[in-house]
C-alpha cells in the first residue's frame, strides 16, 4: 500500500479483511500502529485496518540498529580512519 493517500477507505478495509481472511500476510514497517491514522490520512480507516489484521496476529517489535545502518557505521568509520593522518607537532 505504500504511503499513498486512500480514497474512499471502505474499499481497502473491505480488500485488507479478505486478505486477511485468505493467506498469512506479512508486513513489516517503521511506524508505530500510533502512526497509521496520520500516515493513512484517515484514522477510523486506519483503526479499521488495524482491528482486521492484528485481529488473530503476532505481532513482533524489533528495536535497535538495523543491520543496514550498522553496516553504513562501520564503514563510514573505517573510511574515516583510512583518509585521516595523526597530525605530528611542529617543530
Amino acid at each position: 500500500m505504500g504511503y499513498l493517500p486512500l480514497q474512499g477507505g471502505v474499499g481497502a478495509v473491505s480488500g485488507c479483511h479478505a486478505m486477511v481472511l485468505k493467506t498469512s500476510i506479512i508486513m513489516t514497517t517503521n511506524r508505530s500502529v500510533g502512526e497509521w491514522g496520520q500516515v493513512l490520512g484517515d484514522t477510523t480507516v486506519a483503526a479499521a485496518m488495524l482491528d482486521r489484521l492484528l485481529h488473530r496476529s503476532v505481532v513482533l517489535n524489533l528495536d535497535g540498529d538495523s543491520y543496514r545502518l550498522r553496516d553504513h557505521h562501520a564503514r563510514s568509520e573505517n573510511l574515516r580512519k583510512a583518509t585521516t593522518t595523526p597530525r605530528q607537532p611542529l617543530q
